[in-house]
């Protein structure tokens, strides 16, 4: 695996490499100072992964991030020193494409360096796997549970997400008269400060679920690994262990089949930009199980991964761009509900 790193302190360089080192056929093929090195470098050798810093001088990380998603696209995993310090700059450089972030190993421990090759380990097998494109067996309609809010929207988001997500919470008059639950594909050390982010943005009830609650109306809920999120069959959220193999968790799959499975009274479910092919699957669960479902278009999607499987297996009801998502799926919960 070929891995670029971006960074201005020699410090945090040396930790990258002696973590990169740690993983075998990794190597690094160039290093960079600021991000508009990086887009030099990118464009003479493009690597399998780019690791990028955000604060740096000449380009930071954000906009480097989108030039090279832009002109020479590849794998971008954001590491950062501090996540509280540096919260704007990683949304927007997740919004902007990069696949997701974690905080820089340092020299001194071990713990980082490990637990940055688990990500990076993690994001080579998802950037080389197919996406998955079989049949899969769906569950007999079930009558739908009672639950606090009447109906519920859904929505499973990577690579891109955070700003898509924003554009979507923006678009909904507030209080929102349903209840939402998002799955977007992130280290469980950001996503508390990613819910916060999206609540001063959209002016939203964004929270991190808890296990054992019902969601209820007029807040966004958030899944926060290490484990999956999904319903239960009294339609409570709980939390479930993921398998060695799953490749993300929390997973949009997970999530979405819970709900197909819990026999849910039918809400709206969203599957947005994305690497891979995560939530696909489960969509097409919730369309049979008579959900309103939606992809993302080509055409808006920062990578077209997820929402593309979804639109192969004919899980979507509609395929829309981005800006029309938000008033489909708050239209959807706020009709009259359908009669079974």
């Amino acid at each position: 695996m070929n891995i670029a790193l971006v960074n201005d302190l020699p410090l945090a360089l040396e930790a990258l490499r002696r973590a990169v080192a740690m993983l075998p056929g990794a190597v690094v093929v160039w290093t960079a100072m600021n991000g508009e090195e990086a887009i030099h470098a990118c464009h003479r050798v493009r690597p399998d992964l780019i690791l990028m810093d955000m604060i740096m001088p000449v380009m930071d990380g954000v906009e480097a991030t989108r030039r090279i998603m832009k002109e020479c696209p590849c794998p971008i995993l954001v590491v950062t020193a501090t996540v509280t310090g540096n919260a704007t700059r990683v949304y927007e450089a997740l919004g902007a494409g990069a696949v997701d972030a974690i905080e820089t190993p340092t020299l001194t421990s071990t713990e980082g360096a490990e637990r940055l090759c688990r990500r990076i380990e993690a994001i080579g097998r998802y950037s080389r796997r197919v996406d998955a494109t079989t049949h899969i067996g769906l569950p007999t309609r079930t009558k739908g549970v009672a639950t606090t809010a009447s109906r519920l929207v859904l929505i499973g988001s990577s690579t891109g997400g955070p700003q898509a997500l924003a554009t979507i919470l923006k678009s909904w008059a507030r209080p929102i008269p349903f209840a939402a639950v998002v799955v977007q594909h992130l280290d469980p050390t950001f996503v508390p400060g990613l819910a916060e982010w999206l609540s001063r943005d959209s002016a939203h009830n964004v929270q991190v679920a808890k296990a054992g609650m019902v969601p209820a109306p007029g807040t966004i809920w958030m899944a926060m690994g290490p484990k999956h999120l999904v319903f239960d069959s009294a339609g409570r959220l709980c939390n479930r262990e993921p398998d060695p193999h799953d490749l993300h968790v929390p997973s949009v799959n997970a999530l979405f089949q819970s709900a197909a499975e819990s026999g849910l009274s039918p809400g709206a479910a969203a599957l947005l930009t994305g690497m891979g092919s995560d939530g696909a699957t489960g969509l097409l669960q919730l369309k049979t199980a008579g959900w309103t479902t939606i992809a993302q278009d080509q055409a808006s999607s920062v990578v077209w991964g997820m929402p593309g499987a979804a639109t192969r297996l004919h899980a979507a009801t509609r395929t829309l761009p981005l800006h029309s998502i938000g008033a489909t799926l708050y239209t959807a919960c706020t009709m009259k509900p359908r009669t079974p």
